[in-house]
């Protein structure tokens, strides 16, 4: 087969680019370079506001920035003497209560930037805020310690930079039947079945032969793995639910996945916050509540950590459409059964000494936790991944 005809026959290995360019001879590395503890990454794509989440209800600052958007302190579902939980977060607090949730509180890095891309860049890269790099904290961990292109699992349709590496990407699979049927499509394997060795050798037909053969192997692997498990979980009607209900399904099947990666998108509320953000916490809350009880029906809750974060915060102060602008630092939930200081693990930030932009002082760097989970739960070498040394946490 020519190179024209190859290509002309082989339109759908585009929509399966995100699969690794993953060299077969890495299969032979052994299984237990992974071990077994799992990892699941939420994200509250478009900036969660903190403040009305984990809500300061004894702060007269807080109500003095936010006159009509602050949260009623007969609202709060009280988890302290100074902090709460917004009212839609009572599956969460329930949680809390069993001392499955960590709440980490003014989570950030210095200098801050304030754009939904560059932001969640920095995050998904776990640069600083003035390095641009092109690998994710994840992919990097693919790079060093994955032994399979199904390491690290994306729950969507497209690949977060986060969990792609240098030489190694996770795979992205909102369906796990729909990626299955798309490798076995009749022209993606027509081209399969016309490859000859000689094309791997090749830079680029090379590449994309080795980039659809992985496909193909992944795929069946997946779906065939997937489909092996049963929930009897019931679950909220709607696509994070989905989401995190094939997360579940995948866990309990034994799947050789270290890493498992969703979001929850719409948190970007700049009017009318008050609806909109008390519907999607309702969201994430009871999803999170079935999805432990999933997990513990399955008995794979004691090996799964679930870290959820957002990209940034909201501004202190309320702006004049019932919203919040972009902020900075914000909280981060860590949900599991193995967490050492279980309820709130640090104090709120002061709502009096704010930063230039009117916004939370981080204390602590959101690349400390990942050290920590890398260290600590994955038990492999942060600094290796994180080009650098960050303070370790107690909260594993």
């Amino acid at each position: 087969m020519d190179r024209r005809h190859f290509l002309k026959q082989s339109t759908l290995a585009s929509s399966l680019f995100f699969v690794p360019n993953f060299i077969k001879a890495f299969e032979s590395l052994p299984s237990h370079t992974l071990g077994f503890k799992r990892l699941v990454v939420i994200q509250l794509s478009g900036g969660n506001d903190g403040l009305n989440t984990i809500i300061p209800f004894n702060n007269d600052d807080y109500y003095r920035n936010r006159p009509t958007i602050g949260i009623s302190k007969s609202d709060v579902l009280r988890a302290s003497d100074d902090l709460g939980f917004h009212k839609s977060l009572l599956p969460l607090k329930k949680l809390f209560d069993q001392g499955h949730l960590t709440i980490i509180n003014n989570v950030g890095y210095p200098n801050p930037n304030r754009s939904h891309f560059r932001a969640t860049d920095i995050w998904q890269t776990a640069s600083n805020s003035n390095q641009y790099w092109q690998t994710g904290w994840i992919g990097r961990y693919l790079d060093e310690y994955g032994n399979k292109p199904f390491n690290a699992l994306e729950i969507d349709d497209s690949l977060s930079l986060a969990l792609k590496g240098h030489k190694t990407n996770g795979i992205a699979v909102k369906n796990p039947y729909v990626l299955f049927k798309t490798s076995q499509d009749p022209y993606f394997k027509n081209v399969l079945n016309h490859y000859q060795d000689e094309h791997l050798s090749e830079h680029n037909l090379g590449y994309l032969y080795k980039t659809m053969i992985t496909a193909e192997s992944s795929a069946k692997y997946i779906f065939e793995k997937h489909k092996t498990a049963v929930s009897k979980q019931d679950y909220p009607s709607n696509e994070f639910a989905k989401q995190m209900k094939t997360t579940a399904k995948l866990i309990a099947s034994n799947i050789e996945t270290k890493v498992f990666y969703s979001s929850l998108d719409g948190f970007d509320t700049h009017a009318g916050q008050l609806n909109s953000q008390a519907r999607l916490l309702k969201t994430y809350a009871e999803t999170m509540e079935a999805f432990v009880n999933d997990l513990k029906q399955q008995g794979t809750f004691n090996d799964t950590l679930i870290v959820t974060f957002s990209e940034f915060g909201r501004r202190v102060k309320q702006n004049a459409a019932n919203g919040t602008d972009h902020g900075a630092a914000s909280n981060v939930f860590i949900i599991g059964n193995q967490l050492k200081t279980p309820g709130f693990y640090n104090n709120l930030a002061s709502l009096s000494d704010l930063d230039d932009n009117g916004d939370l002082k981080y204390t602590i760097d959101f690349r400390s936790i990942y050290a920590t989970i890398l260290d600590k739960w994955l038990a492999v070498d942060d600094e290796t991944i994180l080009n650098t040394s960050f303070q370790k946490l107690n909260f594993i």
